[in-house]
């Protein structure tokens, strides 16, 4: 259970603004043992990260972050340890990041009508790939504006339900993601629980579907929970006979509230979820598969 896991982060491949390489740079740096990059909805960067990590000795597993549409609200599912050139997580993917571009346009005329203007060219000074243009790039632009001074801000003034610049999007449904990742040969895993604004019934609701539809994992220790967090989500984990991961959810130096590696331990009571995907697990050259 002593192991400095970071299964949660993204590069500018989606809206974080290091590279693969970098990142991989990063998580060595800061003594990270078992790393897994996990763009939102898309795979381009794996190759990048895994001869990055191998390259500089650490254990890598592939990742990805797709967001599903429940009860009204976007859950991210991370998905670990899949066979990237899978073709239904390929085309699925595909098909989820689709209408991006349209969502973007219209959180930019609404962004207009509260007094920002050109935010959709300004966030795509901040995309890495413009199909995966985002809340975050908005985020980016409207700070450079000096309408915020960070992007905590911006969240707590625009681009959320209620307020300036949110546009609802249909993504894909719980159980196609958790198909798509575990028809890959992956296990699939609730990304921060602790984030979605359910009622106790629509939270357990979305454990049992997850469950039913075959996800194995829950991340109880992330950057975005609170430490008294960690000791629910462990229930959570033990309650529907979950794994338990971890991920620093890091996007970016000076933005993200966790570095990466920069996590307590998972509670020792837990079954963490690279045990169950030892085999999955790509090993530096010099240490034993």
């Amino acid at each position: 259970m002593l192991l400095n896991a970071d299964l949660h982060c993204h590069s500018r491949v989606s809206d974080g603004t290091l590279s693969p390489d970098e990142l991989a740079q990063r998580a060595s740096r800061n003594g990270v043992e078992l790393w897994a990059l996990t763009d939102h909805d898309e795979i381009g960067g794996q190759a990048a990260a895994r001869e990055a990590a191998r390259a500089l000795g650490m254990p890598y597993l592939t990742g990805v972050e797709i967001s599903v549409s429940f009860a009204g609200q976007t859950v991210h599912i991370v998905g670990l340890g899949f066979d990237e050139t899978h073709p239904g997580l390929v085309e699925g993917l595909a098909h989820t990041r689709a209408g991006r571009e349209r969502r973007a346009r219209q959180i930019s005329d609404d962004l207009a009508r509260s007094g920002i203007k050109g935010a959709y060219e300004g966030a795509l000074n901040y995309v890495g790939n413009p199909d995966l243009i985002s809340r975050t790039h908005f985020a980016r632009y409207i700070v450079e504006t000096g309408a915020c001074r960070d992007t905590s801000e911006v969240f707590r003034r625009f681009l959320t339900e209620g307020k300036p610049g949110y546009v609802p999007h249909e993504w894909a449904q719980l159980g196609e993601a958790v198909a798509w990742i575990t028809g890959a040969g992956g296990l699939a895993v609730v990304a921060h629980p602790g984030r979605y604004k359910f009622t106790p019934n629509e939270e357990y609701a979305l454990f049992t579907e997850f469950k039913g539809h075959g996800g194995a994992g829950v991340e109880v220790v992330t950057g975005s929970h609170a430490i008294t967090e960690y000791e629910r989500y462990a229930q959570v984990a033990e309650e529907f006979g979950l794994l338990s991961s971890r991920g620093s959810d890091f996007h970016a130096p000076g933005e993200s509230r966790v570095d990466l590696g920069g996590l307590p331990y998972l509670p020792g009571r837990l079954k963490p979820v690279w045990e169950a995907l030892a085999d999955r697990i790509s090993w530096p050259a010099s240490a034993p598969a």
